[in-house]
């Protein structure tokens, strides 16, 4: 099992910045791929953005392009998730996840075999 407690979330105007941290525990963080996904209310969960096991591919939804940086710190068993220049719709539950197998596609849901539990951003006009 891995176990994943994001943080950092909370209320910041438009245009402001956060930086989103998710904590790993109980397996060994470096194997996983990382993702983080986000989720409006009466929204489908969406891709947001994904990093390889080794750091050395990333991938992001093209709204977040520009914007929005992930990285991950292995001896610290984090992944973080820089925002920038935030919108009024970038306001959701932003959720981490592990995949196990690198090879699967880091953008769908399907891929991830752990979830936390979500923080929430706001961001307000």
């Amino acid at each position: 099992q891995l176990h994943l407690v994001e943080s950092g979330g909370g209320l910041v105007q438009v245009g402001g910045s956060l930086r989103l941290s998710c904590a790993a525990s109980g397996r060994t963080f470096s194997s996983f791929g990382m993702g983080w996904f986000r989720q409006a209310p009466g929204k489908e969960r969406e891709f947001v953005a994904a990093m390889s096991a080794s750091g050395g591919h990333t991938a992001y939804a093209d709204s977040e392009k520009g914007r929005f940086t992930i990285f991950r710190d292995n001896a610290k068993n984090t992944v973080y998730l820089q925002m920038n220049r935030l919108k009024p719709e970038d306001t959701a539950v932003y959720y981490c996840a592990a995949r196990v197998d690198n090879t699967r596609e880091p953008s769908w849901r399907g891929s991830y075999d752990y979830w936390g539990q979500g923080t929430q951003v706001t961001v307000s006009s």
